[in-house]
């Protein structure tokens, strides 16, 4: 078994302003100056407890992306080891959304903006990777790192998109539709890798952030797609 300890990146102007980012990189903002001294504080609260239960962090791992390398700083302070990057946990690529709110790209791409309300996992936009292949991805980059260190205790800091796929794969949930967990920025998230499968273990833990202010958080509106069904969506 490979244990993983799962942060998301602190929050970016971008976060802020509701823009896809994907792929482009962007750098933390003022708020995760604050975000990132209470993750600094929870992983030294975190590490004595996994100290007692035997269960002391081996490796610290980060996406290639400033906005998560950023926010892996101060984590590799508290844990006392090197940030190995891995480009294989990067945020999906959007395509020719990436910098743009939603407003935008209904006004300019209204085609392109009701292809990605379908929520269709082989469907994407214009130089975007498919919701399938990006699972596949982050499946493939997990699935090495708990088979190369097999037995540790890993910390990584990836994305909210990264996290999403983890939640649907544990929970056997289609890649179809919108994401329906809470990934806050900076929030902590515990699975387990046993037997080649993930297990949850604990979830969204944001409690270190609590009297912090409220997160962005892109949500839609309800919509109705063809067959009547009421979606309401969180993606970030």
């Amino acid at each position: 078994m490979t244990d993983f300890l799962l942060i998301r990146h602190g929050e970016t102007a971008w976060n802020r302003e509701l823009r896809f980012q994907g792929q482009l990189d962007v750098p933390l903002n003022h708020m995760d100056l604050q975000q990132a001294q209470r993750l600094k504080t929870r992983m030294a609260q975190v590490l004595g407890e996994w100290q007692v239960q035997g269960r002391l962090p081996t490796r610290l791992i980060s996406s290639d992306l400033q906005r998560a390398q950023q926010t892996a700083q101060p984590v590799a302070e508290v844990l006392g080891h090197p940030c190995i990057l891995n480009a294989g946990l990067r945020e999906q690529c959007y395509g020719m959304f990436e910098g743009m709110r939603s407003p935008d790209i209904q006004a300019q791409h209204p085609e392109a903006w009701q292809r990605w309300l379908a929520f269709d996992a082989d469907v994407a936009v214009a130089g975007a990777e498919t919701t399938r292949a990006f699972h596949i991805r982050v499946m493939m980059a997990l699935q090495d790192l708990a088979l190369q260190y097999a037995g540790e205790h890993v910390v990584v800091v990836t994305h909210g998109g990264v996290l999403d796929m983890v939640w649907r794969h544990a929970q056997a949930l289609s890649l179809n539709g919108p994401r329906v967990c809470d990934i806050p920025n900076a929030g902590l998230n515990q699975v387990a890798w046993h037997d080649g499968a993930l297990h949850i273990q604990v979830w969204a833990d944001a409690a270190h952030l609590a009297d912090l202010p409220e997160q962005p958080v892109y949500s839609q509106k309800r919509l109705l797609d063809a067959r009547g069904q009421t979606y309401v969506s969180g993606v970030a």
